[in-house]
């Protein structure tokens, strides 16, 4: 059994929380990924009440990860390469306050580690146009139905998958080959 003080937590929103967890299934150093709800004002909200934007929620993924094996900031990395960071409130074709680019920080060194990785951005200028992604602390974390979890996994054919999560996930490995989970 896995010590509990080698377990940090992350919690993401980068558009819709398929695409996120795809990706971070295939993670070195992730332990699990579970899609969710935050940052919102209505408790225990429907996927149905997210979606129609009335509640104030992303779409998220929460991570359980080993900082032993992967830190923080190279979460951080993967998830600014996975999603588009500069739309507000939209990711493609997925429209709404839901689907908006956030990082929900559950410490101070959280917090820190973002803002840092947010600069780097943009001094590298790697997108023209502004990095709108909300930093913002962590609040209840409400888990999604069953039938969002592990929804790549159980409907790779389906339409949304090949040409949303699909070329997300292939993105991910392209760039981040030595940070994909052994598979026995």
């Amino acid at each position: 059994m896995q010590n509990s003080s080698t377990r940090e937590v992350a919690t993401l929103a980068g558009g819709c929380f398929w695409c996120l967890e795809a990706v971070f299934d295939d993670m070195k150093g992730i332990q699990s990924v579970e899609s969710g709800y935050m940052g919102g004002e209505v408790p225990n909200p429907t996927y149905e009440q997210v979606c129609g934007g009335r509640t104030g929620h992303a779409e998220v993924v929460q991570l359980t990860f080993d900082p032993a094996v992967v830190s923080f900031k190279e979460i951080l990395q993967v998830f600014f390469v996975i999603h588009d960071p500069t739309t507000p409130d939209r990711q493609g074709n997925d429209v709404g306050t839901q689907y908006r680019s956030a990082v929900f920080y559950h410490t101070p060194e959280q917090q820190t580690a973002i803002q840092e990785v947010i600069r780097e951005l943009l001094s590298a200028k790697l997108f023209s146009a502004p990095i709108v992604t909300q930093v913002a602390p962590a609040s209840t974390f409400y888990v999604a139905e069953n039938y969002h979890q592990e929804y790549y996994v159980r409907n790779q054919y389906q339409p949304y998958c090949q040409y949303v999560v699909a070329p997300k996930v292939a993105k991910f490995r392209k760039h981040f080959l030595d940070r994909l989970k052994q598979k026995a």
